[in-house]
Formats: structure tokens, sequence, C-alpha cells
């Protein structure tokens, strides 16, 4: 069995993917052809926003932005400590400083009325100037938008929406990728759109900001390649990912409802046993992962062995928050600081989650773990 299954989708547009290879090889255009320009297009209107930028990494749509807004030393950006290291990692590589904010116990996401607490504290200490916040959409899910951009218009705070994990979930009839002042998201082969290699894009309704960015993921070119105006990156997307990502996107609404009719089957039978993801009103998820509850650290690692056993995978997101990571032992937090995510890193794991879960692996995910149960 599989935790997630990329070569039942490859056979289903094997002819697609293999000939838009083909057509790149034959034509030479490995970067920035005109599959690239095609593919931002599609993207941004899928998503409902004026651009997108394809990137080489979904680290690099959120460094990106980031570049543009001038974000360096002595400004303060707020995030979520239960997330990959890659949201707070980039405002370490611009010299400013990752401000946590505890999350909520049931979306996982970043708490707002923690948030709005966390903002006053630093501007009463007076050492940082907060710049911006970045929301991390975890496990498909997205934030709380409505309440996150009333309070980062209330503090004059810019919004990076990280959409790593939630490209194509709604909120509120709204599009992920479509919050905030920009929004990034990862084609990293795993996510619920990934291609075949790193990929990602940042998706914006400002012209200004878009042209900047646009510079900036080419060694912040001018108006020719050797006409540099500001410092950039080599951040661009090959071609031969752009075919890839634009084969998918013909299943890609499809599989969300795959991966729905997946989580439902896995909540209707596990919910008895164990605390299992529940979707606000108005949302819908894309399932990145299916992450659910053990009652505390062992009996995780109890029943991640049971399964392990019957060759059944799981996997942990995320067993240390970044708070408690050494990369950022000088910021001075300790164990205790962000009592949810640290509790919720002791008793998560996530099961096999992808469209094409067969509804006799389903059953026997399940059964086994109501066996674990029950024995």
């Amino acid at each position: 069995m599989n935790f997630i299954d990329l070569q039942t989708q490859y056979k289903l547009i094997e002819s697609e993917i293999n000939s838009g290879i083909k057509k790149i090889l034959d034509s030479g255009t490995y970067i920035m052809g005109s599959e690239v320009a095609q593919l931002e297009k599609l993207l941004a209107q899928y998503s409902g926003v004026k651009h997108c930028l394809t990137c080489s990494s979904g680290t690099d749509a959120l460094l990106i932005p980031l570049m543009a807004w001038g974000i360096t030393s002595g400004d303060a950006v707020f995030s979520s400590p239960f997330t990959f290291i890659a949201t707070s990692e980039v405002v370490r590589i611009l010299g400013a400083t990752p401000v946590f904010v505890d999350i909520e116990p049931d979306t996982f996401n970043i708490s707002p009325g923690k948030l709005r607490e966390k903002i006053i504290e630093v501007k009463k200490e007076g050492k940082l100037n907060p710049k911006a916040i970045i929301p991390v959409d975890l496990f498909g899910l997205t934030a709380d938008y409505n309440e996150i951009e009333k309070i980062a218009k209330e503090f004059g705070l810019l919004v990076l929406e990280d959409a790593a994990q939630s490209f194509g979930a709604d909120y509120k009839g709204k599009k992920s990728c479509s919050f905030g002042d920009a929004a990034a998201t990862s084609f990293y082969p795993a996510k619920p759109l990934g291609c075949y290699g790193d990929g990602g894009a940042v998706f914006t309704n400002n012209d200004e900001l878009f042209d900047i960015m646009q510079s900036i993921r080419v060694h912040g070119q001018g108006h020719d390649k050797y006409n540099n105006v500001r410092v950039g990156i080599n951040g661009r997307l090959d071609t031969i990912q752009a075919a890839v990502l634009l084969a998918k996107m013909k299943l890609f609404d499809n599989e969300i409802v795959l991966r729905n009719k997946a989580a439902n089957k896995y909540n209707l039978q596990l919910g008895e046993y164990l605390t299992v993801p529940q979707i606000p009103n108005s949302c819908q998820s894309v399932w990145a992962q299916y992450s659910v509850l053990a009652d505390d650290e062992q009996q995780r690692a109890n029943v991640q062995k049971y399964l392990a056993d019957n060759k059944i995978p799981t996997a942990i997101y995320y067993p240390k928050p970044l708070h408690l990571q050494e990369a950022f032992k000088d910021l001075n937090y300790s164990t205790g600081d962000f009592p949810v995510s640290e509790n919720l890193a002791s008793r998560i794991f996530s099961l096999p989650m992808h469209p094409y879960l067969k509804d006799e692996e389903i059953e026997l995910i399940c059964s086994k773990i109501i066996e674990y149960f029950t024995q």
C-alpha cells in the first residue's frame, strides 16, 4: 500500500505528459518556454486572481514576495510554529524575525485571537517592527482569512498566504491563493497538485508587486538580462514541469472530489477511536494530508507500530514545532510557550491519502485501527 500514489495518476495522463515533454525536448525551450506562460494564465484564472508567477519551489514562492516587500532586519513576521520550516526559514534568510503564534486545536491553523494578542505584545515591546503575517493553510485547509485580514488591516500588516498545501481549497466561496496581499503555493510532487520535481507559484492582484516579483525571479532583471535593477534570485520554473502541471490540471478538480470522499470514509469509521479532522462550514479542504490525533504520544506510537506490522504506512507531520527547532534556538523560545502546537505534535499522525485510494484499502486501514482499539 502506498502512502501517496503518483503512479496511478501518471497512467491516466501518460500519453499527454510524454508528448508534452517530448515537444519541449524537440524545441529546446527548457527554461521559460511557452508552457510556463500558459500555466501561469491557467492557475491565475483557476484561483480567481489577476497574476500568477511560477517559480522554482514553494520556498522561493514564499521568499519572492517577502523580498519584493523589502522585509529585512528588525521586521517581525508572524506565523505558526506548527508547519514545515520553509515558512519561517525565508523570514530568517532575509534577516527578519519570525514571531510564532499558537494554533487552533481543531483546524491546526493559526489562531486569529492569539495573533492579535501577539501583535499587540510585539508593538508594546518596541524591539521589532511588525510587518507581515504568513498564515499557513495546513493539511489542505485554509486559515480563517476573514479574521486574519481584519487584524492585518487594523495593524497595517501585509498578509502572505502560505498555500503550499492548499491549492484548490475553498474558503467561503473563494479559492485558496486568492487571500491576503499575495499567496504562495508549492508543486512538490507530494502536494495535491504536484509536478515531477520542485516547483511553486506566487499569486497577487497587485500589478506593481507582480512586476517587482517578475524581476526578482530572474536575478533582479531590468529591461534585459544584463540590466539588473535589484538583487534577485534564480527562481524560474522549468518548462518541463509546466508541461506536467498543465496535464495534471485536467484531473485536478475530480481528484479534489475523490480526496474528500476518502476523507469522509475515514471520518465515518474512525471518529469513535481517534480525533478525526473537521472542516468548518463553507470550507472545502484538498486533504494534502489526512491527520488524526491519538490520546497521547505512547498511544500514537502503539497504533503506528500496529499499522506498520500490517504493512500500512503512516507519517508524522510535524513531530517538533518550529520554536523548539535548533535552527531557531536564538529566538529563546522554550517548551510550554505554545502549548496547543506542542500537544498536537505529540499526538498527531497521518494515514494514506491520495485520490486513488481504493475502498478496500480504506476499509483495511480502518479495520486495523479498530482492531487495535478493540482487541
